[in-house]
């Protein structure tokens, strides 16, 4: 399926913003379930039930996003009308309360996902799921991949996933927020991230300096100040080098779409692969923007992608 940009909407800028704040998101009725995590926190999960025997589909959301997010609504209603179970992961900090661990969540959190699926799994084949499947989009594809690379067959209890938008060069992608007319992403993420620090700074006090972490002006100043510290990286570069996804697509086993837009403003083209292992599949039209993707006649619509995905996942391998 070649991504058809509508002519109406052009340039990645308004392919990115458009759909996400524009266009209606389809109704989804969820079912919460909370889930203590073994270092004595929490996360929250939103399933949607569907029909015994089909396929079951997890979805890791991007930075600051949640199963609201235009993307994940998108998706999961689609998957809805086809009969499909699923379930938006949230992770720490994302479901409208904060976690109780000093940690938040990262770009490399690949042990966080290994944990969620390694639940999930019986959890969708005690359900009768006839397949399990993976995804990601933005931080969580990039996140998803990590997992992926790193098991190696070990993943293999993922029939196969698909990440969208994902960050595959962190540092490629974090230089090109850090300038321009797209500091206007940086300053959105800023706006939810630094009050969530501000209260981890109460339920523990001197974690970071919270003068540093309000004065940062880019998502570089901020990972050297919160994320890489608390996940275990000794700087920004540090950070965004081990945790960049670029780095094991080769050793990825399990059939994997890999989907990005030329024009993604969070991913520059230059910095998007053109070699992964024979099992994942690189896709990258010129046009989409990040995680945007509207079709059809204005005022679009958001199917687009969800069916990529869905016929991604159900082709023969």
């Amino acid at each position: 399926m070649i991504y058809p940009a509508p002519s109406w909407l052009p340039g990645g800028h308004l392919q990115t913003i458009y759909p996400a704040k524009c266009i209606a998101k389809p109704p989804v009725h969820y079912r919460r379930e909370r889930w203590d995590t073994p270092d004595h926190d929490f996360i929250d999960l939103d399933f949607v039930d569907g029909t015994p025997g089909l396929p079951f589909l997890v979805l890791f959301h991007g930075l600051e996003g949640s199963s609201n997010s235009h993307y994940a609504r998108a998706l999961m209603a689609h998957i809805a009308t086809l009969g499909w179970s699923g379930v938006v992961v949230h992770f720490r900090g994302c479901s409208g309360e904060l976690n109780h661990a000093p940690r938040f969540y990262h770009s490399g959190d690949a042990q966080e996902i290994e944990w969620v699926l390694r639940r999930l799994a019986p959890y969708a084949r005690e359900r009768g799921a006839s397949h399990f499947y993976a995804s990601g989009v933005s931080l969580g594809g990039n996140a998803l991949l990590r997992w992926l690379g790193e098991s190696q067959h070990q993943a293999e209890i993922v029939d196969a996933a698909c990440a969208i938008s994902a960050p595959l060069d962190l540092a490629g992608g974090g230089g090109a927020l850090s300038h321009g007319v797209n500091m206007l992403y940086t300053r959105i993420f800023l706006e939810t991230l630094k009050p969530k620090c501000a209260e981890k700074l109460m339920q523990f006090p001197g974690l970071f300096n919270r003068d540093a972490m309000m004065n940062a002006r880019d998502l570089y100043a901020f990972d050297n100040i919160v994320t890489a510290p608390l996940h275990g990286y000794l700087s920004t570069e540090d950070y965004w080098h081990r945790a960049s996804a670029k780095h094991v697509l080769n050793d990825i086993t399990v059939p994997t779409l890999v989907l990005n837009a030329r024009n993604d403003p969070f991913l520059p083209r230059q910095y998007l692969p053109n070699v992964a292992s024979d099992r994942v599949t690189l896709e990258q039209p010129e046009h989409g923007g990040h995680v945007g993707f509207a079709a059809g006649p204005f005022p679009g619509q958001l199917n687009w992608l969800p069916q990529r995905m869905v016929k991604f996942l159900q082709s023969p391998r």
